[in-house]
């Protein structure tokens, strides 16, 4: 398969703009494409066979000269191709870029989102949980950038139930959440997402050879 020419979207592209009355000519000055309407600031289009760092801040130099400044890349391909697109979709958004995608099969261009001043929206239930989890959190167990393994709210909370049954045996989940002060540790321990519970009978669990190794380790 030969590798897509940024100059197979010019074409495209310079077509897609003049159908909406602008007059387009490409390499003017630093920009890729220019296009012009009497009356409306011109637009900037920059041309890129793929999202990059590179695309980003060469997008972002050019609202020095206009506001309506857009990127357009290759259609993408498959779902794992949609979600990096739409997650890309999301940055522009926030730079105040617009996207066009040009599909090369047939040249049709789609406009995804238009340059516009970004107005962030702020979660007040994500905003709750993030400080929830952070008072939850013991310690400061992990190191910023991990990637990998961390120690959340979760683990330490199965942890604390791991230890109990360590301690008294198997037990009913009430007297779990009564002694480590984990609400939840009947589900989490039913959940059994590490595979250290064991169900005795309805409502009582006890300690898998897992779970017993996991203390173990615990204790060291």
């Amino acid at each position: 398969m030969s590798k897509i020419a940024e100059t197979e979207l010019y074409a495209p592209i310079k077509a897609w703009l003049e159908a909406r009355g602008f007059e387009v000519k490409a390499e003017v000055g630093a920009a890729d494409v220019v296009a012009v309407k009497a009356g409306e600031d011109p637009v900037i289009i920059e041309l890129k066979t793929g999202f990059s760092l590179t695309l980003l801040q060469q997008a972002v130099a050019r609202q020095a000269v206009t506001d309506a400044v857009y990127v357009a890349v290759p259609r993408w391909k498959g779902r794992t191709g949609w979600k990096a697109f739409s997650g890309n979709i999301g940055l522009c958004k926030r730079l105040g870029l617009g996207v066009l995608s040009v599909r090369l099969s047939d040249g049709a261009v789609e406009a995804h989102c238009d340059p516009l001043p970004f107005k962030p929206r702020k979660s007040k239930r994500r905003k709750a949980r993030l400080l929830k989890d952070f008072s939850r959190l013991e310690g400061d167990p992990n190191v910023g950038g991990t990637q990998g393994a961390k120690v959340t709210v979760y683990r330490q909370d199965a942890e604390k139930c791991a230890r109990f049954l360590n301690e008294f045996g198997a037990s009913k989940g009430r007297d779990v959440v009564k002694g480590t002060g984990v609400e939840k540790a009947t589900t989490m321990m039913r959940d059994n997402h590490y595979g250290w519970f064991e169900k005795v009978e309805k409502g009582v669990y006890m300690l898998s050879e897992a779970g017993v190794s996991a203390v173990a380790m615990l204790v060291r």
